[in-house]
């Protein structure tokens, strides 16, 4: 059943280069991850170029999620609103997901499934940065966001070896990542942390994303905390965890399952239950506004 070993850089290459470019506005997006000093008219001056995603924003900022008294119709205004990073995490999850929605991919695999998995994971972890004491918090959404890249790089690259790897679990009910390891010796978090690596993401972004999985396994975890409580990789770990519980999970759920009793849970592990329940009235708050757009 194993495929042989194979060259999981090789893989990723090939996998990227059968993905759509990113847009210039997305690269200039990207570009701003590692900055602190973006200033508002810049940021206005990125996405006001994009037609499409303006006025996405201004829908979105305009919802019942923010309850605004007056109507915004401005980017500018927007960014007043939400402040920089929310902003600019959301435009990341929206041309982002636009851009992923149009890849040849097999039967199984349901981009919208994909693409409202990796936006809630991205929500909750954002969140819950703002709370929690964990190093590099202005990288957790779009952690969030790019932490199950690897299984689309492994639908596009390797569909038949995705295809085993999903009955496997189903199969077996084993973790998706043991499977992953079985099939073709490295499991979707370590090709994410690649094609990271490969648009050169922030470290701090790519670290919590390759160990997500396998928090304890990553030999420099107490150093790249930085002083911090946790490891963006915990929360990252948590914050999937979760969604999978709340039913939003990128593998079809077998006929008949219902959502856990407990979704809370994981969340609660890392922080107190007010904390917790705030946390997920927010998340909620969030996630159903910014669904609508997929």
């Amino acid at each position: 059943m194993v495929t042989a070993e194979l060259d999981y850089r090789t893989i990723i290459v090939k996998s990227l280069g059968q993905l759509p470019p990113f847009s210039p506005v997305l690269n200039k997006l990207l570009a701003t991850l590692a900055r602190e000093d973006v200033a508002y008219s810049e940021l206005a001056g990125i996405i006001e170029k994009d037609t499409v995603m303006s006025g996405n924003v201004l829908r979105l900022v305009n919802s019942a999620a923010y309850a605004r008294r007056s109507e915004i119709n401005s980017i500018p205004h927007a960014i007043s609103v939400l402040g920089i990073n929310k902003l600019r995490n959301v435009v990341l999850g929206l041309s982002i997901s636009r851009m992923w929605s149009g890849v040849k991919t097999p039967k199984i695999w349901s981009p919208a499934r994909f693409n409202l998995h990796s936006i809630a994971v991205a929500v909750m972890s954002d969140n819950m940065a703002q709370h929690l004491s964990v190093n590099y918090p202005e990288g957790a959404f779009v952690a969030g966001l790019m932490h199950d890249f690897g299984k689309l790089l492994l639908a596009v690259a390797l569909p038949n070896e995705y295809e085993q790897i999903d009955q496997l679990k189903l199969t077996t009910g084993r973790p998706l990542w043991e499977c992953e390891r079985e099939v073709i010796g490295a499991d979707h978090a370590t090709l994410s942390g690649i094609a990271l690596e490969e648009w050169n993401l922030p470290i701090q972004i790519r670290r919590a994303v390759e160990f997500h999985h396998r928090v304890t396994e990553n030999p420099n975890f107490e150093v790249e905390k930085q002083g911090a409580t946790f490891h963006l990789a915990e929360l990252l770990d948590a914050a999937d965890q979760a969604v999978n519980r709340l039913g939003v999970s990128v593998q079809e759920l077998p006929a008949g399952t219902a959502k856990h009793e407990h979704p809370t849970e994981p969340i609660q592990r890392l922080t107190d239950e007010e904390t917790t329940w705030k946390l997920m009235g927010d998340f909620e708050r969030e996630f159903e506004a910014i669904r609508k757009f997929f």
